[in-house]
């Protein structure tokens, strides 16, 4: 049972929902019981953090902007972790990186991520422009 207390045009009202199923509630105000029925059926509370905790774990590595390199797939390009903007491109065709250099800036969600490059190599190919809208997974910069 969740109690509430109430102010309304200067009248206090003591109000406890007592049972709340689908979309109606009993509750009682003032000492007085009703029976409401509410536009929507009700969240239930108990089912909603049982399956979060499953579900952040995973979806916690994919999202989170880290100053990081994404993991390649293949072995040659630098993928962007979750899609955005490049805001600038620091290396150029031919430079020699090594690992966790920044290769390039990436917008995402309004904050500035640095995509660093997770191994060693020369830069083979730029594979994206200042400006361009990229999806999660794109090959920003291939190495050699």
């Amino acid at each position: 049972m969740k109690e509430y207390k109430y102010k309304i045009n200067g009248n206090e009202y003591n109000v406890a929902v007592e049972e709340l199923e689908g979309n109606k509630a009993s509750v009682t105000v003032n000492g007085k019981s009703y029976q409401v029925e509410l536009d929507r059926p009700a969240k239930p509370a108990v089912s909603k953090p049982v399956a979060r905790p499953a579900a952040t774990p995973t979806a916690a590595p994919a999202a989170a902007p880290a100053p990081k390199a994404a993991p390649t797939v293949g072995g040659a390009g630098i993928k962007a972790p979750l899609p955005g903007v490049i805001l600038d491109i620091k290396v150029k065709v031919g430079d020699v990186v090594s690992k966790g250099q920044t290769v390039a800036i990436l917008e995402a969600m309004k904050m500035e991520n640095n995509i660093n490059a997770d191994r060693e190599g020369t830069v083979a190919s730029i594979n994206v422009e200042k400006g361009q809208s990229i999806a999660e997974g794109t090959d920003i910069i291939t190495l050699g």
